[in-house]
């Protein structure tokens, strides 16, 4: 990325900017963050807010801040650090590589000094997170860990010989082994976190204290307020599977398609995108997070899946996109390969994207959230239930009840809720084109799904148009 494109981004997991070295100890964390976290760029002149002020004596600066290095992080780190010109102000660029290792300052010391980045923050890693950076040291995922205090009959193998009937093969305690649900500790058979996280024993996983609640709810309108429905899930995780589409099901709604003679149901949400993202989040938990759960919400406009973990050290949402795979519980992986639920290493996110476009569905939005990862999806157009006649749009929009004041009697053609957004912009303006209703409208709406909705305003005769495409402009009608 070349350097007037990297000065026009915000700041990010992997971007910061620091007007300049007055005050070193800032910088320093950011350096150790990014080298624990995903690497990342420090450029150093350019305020948070964008103003390029630049280095006044820039080598005897970088000098200072390469000695600072050298002598303030644990263990020694080498970034690559540059001199570059904007707007005739010299800037200082830090490039920092991913390095497997809990980098730390040398004054704070093993667990102050040691920092990650969440979001576009440099942060204390923390115990859990520490331990993480150790593991991936040793290339030693949390799940493979075993549980020497339970004996191997704590998994229940009726479960684990269930599940991979279902996708015709068998399961003994030998392939159990293999897949790292079982392991030894003690030179005794046991199992592994991960294969009680599988196929633990209820009683047997309290035991172990994991934790691997499945929360579902369905709230009122876009928020938190009010809850209508909620499902929570204490057993092994591939219960999920199968009972979160249900939860899900009983809440969305189905709209009908009429081709020619048949009728196709279209579903709320893409059922098989929802599951992908669904056995993603069941994979790629980080189950070492006390109190953290994975979380099905769907609301009005919206179904989100969250899941506990910032991204595994050494990736970045830009890796997702591209395919990368990078394996946070390798037993849970391994089995759910074996169980042909992941067949393609990486290949999720793309499967997931496809299935949204052929289907007609908004693409999903995919966010790191300080710890946690959520993937929302949203509602498929023809599944917006009718929410208000015409006489009463107004008064919706401004949250006021509709007027009581008798009418006389007339048709009052049903309108859809994408359509009655579009129809709001006209309160303060008669005629829109098409560029400023696009740029208005706050739904997920591609432009091809708001022509749509404004020619079955037009047919139902409460708009107008004149010209073609984008030029197109639009017009209220008046109502007699």
């Amino acid at each position: 990325m070349d350097l007037d494109t990297l000065l026009n981004q915000p700041e990010s997991k992997t971007l910061e900017f620091k007007r300049d070295l007055s005050s070193l100890t800032p910088i320093l964390k950011t350096i150790v963050a990014f080298a624990n976290t995903a690497g990342g760029i420090l450029i150093i002149g350019r305020s948070a807010e964008g103003v390029i002020s630049g280095i006044k004596d820039v080598f005897k600066s970088e000098e200072t801040l390469a000695n600072s290095i050298s002598d303030s992080i644990r263990p020694s780190i080498l970034p690559e650090i540059e001199i570059a010109t904007k707007e005739g102000k010299d800037l200082i660029i830090v490039k920092v590589p991913h390095w497997r290792a809990p980098f730390y300052l040398k004054s704070e010391g093993i667990p102050n000094g040691v920092y990650i980045r969440l979001g576009s923050t440099s942060r204390p890693a923390g115990p859990e997170l520490i331990a993480e950076l150790q593991r991936s040291m040793i290339a030693l995922s949390f799940d493979q860990n075993p549980l020497p205090d339970l004996p191997k009959e704590a998994l229940d193998l009726e479960l684990a010989a269930d599940a991979f009937r279902n996708v015709g093969k068998k399961i003994n305690e030998e392939k159990l082994r293999t897949l790292g649900a079982l392991t030894t500790a003690a030179h005794r058979v046991v199992p592994s976190i991960g294969g009680m996280i599988l196929f633990g024993k209820k009683s047997e996983r309290e035991k172990a204290l994991l934790d691997t609640r499945i929360r579902c709810a369905r709230f009122q309108g876009d928020s938190k307020t009010i809850i209508l429905d909620r499902l929570e899930l204490e057993g092994p995780i591939l219960d999920a599977i199968h009972e979160v589409p249900k939860f899900i099901s009983r809440n969305t709604r189905l709209a009908a398609q009429i081709n020619g003679m048949r009728r196709k149901d279209v579903p709320e949400y893409p059922p098989v995108a929802i599951r992908e993202a669904l056995i993603n989040a069941l994979a790629h938990s980080d189950y070492s997070l006390k109190g953290s759960h994975i979380q099905i919400a769907i609301y009005s406009n919206r179904l989100e899946i969250q899941s506990p973990g910032m991204l595994p050290f050494g990736f970045t949402l830009e890796d997702l996109k591209a395919g990368v795979s990078r394996v946070r519980n390798r037993v849970i992986a391994r089995v759910f390969h074996e169980l042909e639920l992941m067949e393609e290493w990486g290949s999720g996110y793309k499967r997931i994207l496809e299935t949204c476009h052929e289907g007609g569905y908004s693409e999903p939005k995919w966010e790191e959230l300080g710890n946690c990862i959520r993937v929302t999806f949203y509602p498929h157009p023809q599944t917006q239930l009718p929410r208000a006649s015409t006489d009463d749009i107004i008064h919706t929009h401004r949250n006021l009840p509709p007027s009581n004041k008798k009418r006389p009697f007339r048709h009052k053609p049903e309108l859809l809720e994408a359509e009655i957004e579009l129809l709001s912009l006209f309160k303060q303006s008669k005629c829109l084109p098409f560029r400023e209703i696009s740029k208005k409208t706050k739904s997920a709406l591609s432009e091809r799904m708001i022509h749509y909705y404004l020619a079955k305003l037009k047919k139902k005769g409460l708009l107008s148009s004149k010209g073609k495409g984008r030029a197109t402009v639009w017009q209220k009608k008046p109502q007699k």
